[in-house]
């Protein structure tokens, strides 16, 4: 759990955030999922058939499975990591709706060094190099627009990152190059100290036209607003 002074500068950082946009309506803001790998969703926007990438599977599928069993969803999700591999393969076998590619997702499409952790109980390999790890492997990620090319799909309902702070470059990426705007876009920030980071990729979500519409210590929930 992350220090106090964290969480409440977590709010901080996106004071004003809520008001400078009209939402549309969240009826139904819900938490889904575990309280290890939950998000908060506005169900009232997500429903049968929307399209959802989820990058950054781990060993927890359960926000994933929730979307497709409570909300009608189609579920796209991605992970590089072998245990993740193994672990959403698995999950795909046995549910229709789990579409399951072994990616990553980064600001260009590439080959990539990323460290395992240094603890060996978890999961997440990180592409910063967050646990200060000597370990590490190559592997293959993409941008998201690149990803939505090759599946098919001229939109994205939902917009989930847990990549280990790997977030900030792919928000940055998607909102720079592409006219490709999820409606929603769920992440947790891996890097709570590096408030300049953090604040710039809030202004450019603002920027985009997204209002936060959930803060869950560093989990942030943002949604298209009506320009």
């Amino acid at each position: 759990m992350y220090p106090i002074y964290l969480r409440l500068r977590g709010r901080l950082l996106a004071f004003g955030f809520r008001r400078t946009r009209r939402v549309r309506s969240c009826a139904g803001l819900r938490r889904l999922g575990s309280e290890y790998g939950g998000h908060v969703v506005p169900t009232g926007i997500l429903g049968l058939g929307s399209i959802c990438y989820c990058a950054g599977v781990g060993e927890d599928a359960s926000f994933d499975l929730q979307l497709i069993d409570e909300l009608g969803c189609e579920v796209f999700a991605f992970d590089f990591t072998p245990r993740a591999i193994v672990y959403a393969q698995e999950v795909a076998a046995h549910t229709p709706h789990f579409h399951f590619h072994p990616w990553g997702l980064w600001e260009s499409d590439t080959e990539l060094e990323v460290f395992a952790p240094r603890d060996p109980a978890h999961v997440s390999y990180s592409a910063l190099n967050l646990q200060r790890s000597g370990e590490s492997i190559r592997v293959p990620v993409r941008r998201v627009d690149s990803i939505a090319l090759a599946l098919g799909h001229d939109r994205i309902d939902l917009l989930k990152l847990d990549i280990e702070g790997a977030e900030i470059e792919v928000i940055e990426s998607l909102l720079d190059t592409t006219e490709l705007r999820p409606d929603v876009v769920s992440l947790e920030f891996d890097q709570p100290d590096t408030v300049r980071r953090v604040r710039r990729c809030l202004r450019a979500l603002r920027g985009a036209g997204y209002a936060v519409v959930s803060i869950e210590r560093w989990n942030y929930t943002f949604v298209r607003a009506e320009l």
